[in-house]
């Protein structure tokens, strides 16, 4: 499919969605970095968080459903897997990112139904009411403004249809052993992810910026994350490949904010790791909502 080179945003500057910029890239506001090793993270926590994260999620054969964001295609997998027969439209702003998206589609799930197009979220090249559905994961969080980002999407949604957001909330870590300097290290993430104009607590949120947005109906709900030794696949998956690289990824940006002096953080990180191997345990919570744009109505 021909691929969509956005104008300037008629509106504030948006921050980038889950995995934007190709590697080397320097966009902001996006903490975790764009290296080849992020895209292999991005891969394993989407692989290891399947069933919890996209039960439920099932969209109707020849309904149209855009994913907003879909960055390597991890998430992307999941949904024509589980949706076969939807016209999938997956949209981010980096052309590598498509790339590798479209790869990883054409290796894990050949045939599906997917279009694939760059533009960015505040400036879609769609048409009011357009899509039945509408699927966001990992985006909000690093949006500077997620109502806005809220109602840019459910203006290409039809009235009546959903949209299905998932988002994370790093305030609901807790482990065993448990270790302050751990728990420093993961506070810096969220303080880094701040100052660029994200939120890595916004999972709590939900209800209330999918109501300024004018969406109804919204239900949220928890799903949870408990991984130890009786869970070694969430062990491995998602507390060592997936959670403490994302709080090693911001090592230097601590350290240069002076956030963090290098032996604790350091020692942070390995204790980190130790909830991950033998007796340690593990809890995270993220957050999925389902909402609807009013019949008859159109976005702001």
């Amino acid at each position: 499919m021909d691929t969509f080179t956005p104008s300037t945003p008629k509106t504030a500057t948006p921050t980038p969605t889950t995995a934007t910029p190709g590697p080397g890239s320097a966009a902001p506001g996006y903490i975790h970095g764009y290296s080849e090793r992020e895209a292999v993270r991005l891969g394993d926590q989407a692989d290891a968080l399947a069933d919890l994260l996209h039960s439920g999620t099932r969209y109707p054969a020849g309904s149209r459903v855009l994913e907003i964001g879909c960055g390597v295609g991890a998430q992307t997998v999941h949904l024509v897997r589980r949706s076969p027969g939807a016209r999938l439209v997956a949209v981010d702003r980096s052309a590598e990112s498509l790339a590798a998206a479209r790869a990883r589609v054409a290796e894990c799930a050949p045939g599906a139904l997917v279009e694939w197009r760059q533009a960015d979220l505040f400036d879609l090249p769609f048409a009011e009411g357009e899509f039945d559905h509408v699927f966001v994961c990992f985006v909000l969080e690093h949006l500077s403004d997620p109502v806005a980002g809220l109602e840019r999407l459910r203006g290409v949604l039809r009235p009546g249809g959903s949209l299905t957001v998932i988002e994370g909330d790093h305030g609901s870590a807790f482990f065993h052993p448990d270790s302050a300097l751990a728990r420093a290290a993961i506070d810096c993430q969220t303080r880094l992810q701040r100052a660029a104009g994200g939120d890595a607590l916004l999972g709590r949120r939900l209800l209330p910026l999918l109501d300024g947005a004018g969406f109804e109906g919204a239900n949220v709900r928890p799903c949870t994350v408990w991984a130890d030794r009786t869970r070694p696949e969430l062990m491995t998956g998602f507390t060592r490949d997936t959670f403490i690289p994302v709080i090693e990824s911001v090592r230097a940006e601590a350290l240069a904010a002076g956030l963090a002096g290098p032996a604790d953080w350091d020692r942070g990180i390995e204790e980190l790791r130790r909830t991950a191997v033998g007796e340690g345990a593990f809890h995270y919570t993220f957050f999925k909502a389902v909402a609807h744009n009013p019949a008859g109505t159109t976005a702001r």
